[in-house]
């Protein structure tokens, strides 16, 4: 699997290009200023390091991104598991209900999901 790990900054400057593309790279300067108060050479700063991670493409001004958001999702939250709790899922999912309390409703959705997963 391709290396997805973000930054918390990279992975705010994916959110916009994500949720505004298409977008030039004017507009995702304009975006950037505007949501997380970057100069213009901070964001291309940004956005020539994540081409050269392969995660976005500046193509005749226009950005387009080589990776979705669920694709980056998928690998943090496998990466979280994996590192932090032996790749085990119910020791990750223990830990993170720890002391929380689940609607009828939200239970009843990840009953369906294990059920859709299940081998």
């Amino acid at each position: 699997m391709k290396d997805l790990k973000l930054a918390e900054s990279e992975y705010r400057f994916m959110k916009v290009v994500w949720e505004n593309q298409p977008l030039t790279s004017a507009g995702l300067v304009r975006l950037c200023a505007d949501s997380m108060g970057w100069k213009k050479s901070t964001t291309y700063t940004v956005l020539k390091r994540l081409g050269e991670k392969e995660m976005v493409k500046n193509e005749n001004s226009n950005i387009i991104p080589l990776v979705t958001e669920k694709e980056v999702q998928l690998y943090e939250s496998n990466t979280v598991v994996d590192r932090s709790f032996g790749g085990s899922l119910p020791g990750f999912i223990a830990a993170f209900m720890d002391g929380k309390k689940l609607s009828k409703e939200d239970a009843d959705r990840i009953r369906k999901m294990i059920e859709d997963f299940e081998e």
